[in-house]
């Protein structure tokens, strides 16, 4: 199975546009989507054509493929204009061999962690930043954000494939 993973679109339409196309160019089997997907939140800039009402639209029309997590900025009443759940601090999924612990950031993360098995993956958005650190008992990994990328680190997504993961950009 192949993976679209994207975290923080923070409701611009410009971006989730771009996400989307980019999922139906890689031929992704399903999207994993790791939080804030409509409200840009107090502390971030109003991102490009920030249009929360065309992300719902753009985003239920995938509501079949979609598996998301909740983020800081997502809410109950987010949940009832969105046709797939996103309310779950986290999901996990397993991928082969690959056993992965997916949630936004703002509950589980590098200094709050759950109880994760050797070799797990741990993977959340939140920060904006995409990152790859191997602490031994588990590996840490963020796709960045898909609409306000910080730290100088692209609009971007990620692809798990039999295992692998890959960074792109938008």
């Amino acid at each position: 199975m192949k993976w679209f993973i994207a975290s923080d679109i923070h409701g611009s339409e410009f971006w989730c546009r771009r996400m989307l196309e980019a999922f139906e160019n890689e031929k992704a089997d399903r999207i994993l989507l790791l939080g804030d997907l409509l409200y840009h939140g107090p502390r971030n800039d109003l991102p490009r054509d920030y249009n929360p009402r065309a992300v719902i639209e753009l985003l239920n029309s995938y509501k079949d493929i979609i598996f998301a997590v909740r983020g800081n900025c997502d809410s109950e009443v987010d949940q009832m204009v969105l046709k797939f759940p996103i309310l779950a601090d986290y999901t996990v999924i397993c991928d082969g061999d690959t056993v992965i612990f997916a949630t936004h950031g703002h509950v589980y993360n590098e200094d709050k962690l759950p109880a994760l098995k050797k070799g797990t993956v741990l993977l959340h958005g939140h920060t904006h930043v995409s990152r790859c650190v191997d602490h031994g008992d588990y590996i840490y990994m963020n796709p960045g954000s898909v609409s306000i990328p910080k730290e100088d680190t692209p609009h971007g997504y990620m692809i798990l494939e039999n295992g692998s993961f890959e960074w792109k950009k938008l």
